[in-house]
């Protein structure tokens, strides 16, 4: 039995795929027979403003649609800066991070009006707060699959990979080749494949 309820955390910034990627989570753990709450929390979505999604996997107990803070087990970043902002209010030691390891630049440092820190600085104080953290090229690998929108499935992979959940990867690609258009699937299973890989072979 896994320790319930499991608490996820989708970060990211409006266009990404965001309340998607929770979408074919939530999807897939109903499936497996598991019950699931969610609720998203969203500031400027349209204009590439911060967008959080939560899902949280239970067996027994209700539970709420928000993640309490400090008690997320799972933080998905679709983008660093946002991962590690999130990981202040939801994380604690023994949160696992699975991060974007590209960043999405706010307009203010497009303009010149404000600075981004540097990524390697961001993935340091990540991983000093945190025991478990994967930071992952899914921009570069959903491109691999077709297209870089896909990387919101490459990140979904990432999850399946970590072995965290309570069911099998194949819940997952099941619920992909229902919610995508024919046309579609094809490249999103191959994007979330790639994301599994990338973790898997790191877990094992």
């Amino acid at each position: 039995m896994f320790q319930e309820p499991i608490n996820i955390v989708i970060t990211g910034v409006g266009g990404q795929g965001n309340v998607l990627a929770a979408q074919v989570i939530a999807v897939s753990a109903v499936e497996a027979g598991y019950l699931v709450s969610s609720g998203e929390t969203s500031g400027l979505a349209q204009r590439g403003g911060p967008v959080m999604t939560h899902v949280r996997v239970f067996c027994r107990q209700n539970y709420g649609p928000l993640v309490p803070h400090g008690r997320a087990t799972v933080v998905i970043g679709f983008e660093p800066l946002e991962t590690m902002r999130v990981l202040f209010d939801y994380g604690n030691r023994g949160t696992v991070v699975i991060s974007n390891d590209r960043p999405s630049y706010p307009l203010g440092c497009l303009q010149c009006e404000d600075s981004y820190p540097e990524v390697s600085l961001i993935k340091d104080g990540i991983k000093n707060m945190v025991q478990q953290s994967f930071f992952i090229p899914a921009t570069e690998l959903a491109g691999q699959a077709g297209t870089p929108l896909a990387a919101n499935m490459v990140m979904t992979g990432c999850l399946a990979g970590t072995g965290l959940m309570p069911f099998g990867k194949e819940f997952f690609r099941s619920t992909i080749d229902k919610l995508f258009p024919n046309n579609l699937k094809e490249l999103n299973l191959k994007a979330f494949e790639l994301g599994f890989d990338q973790v898997f072979q790191q877990v094992v």
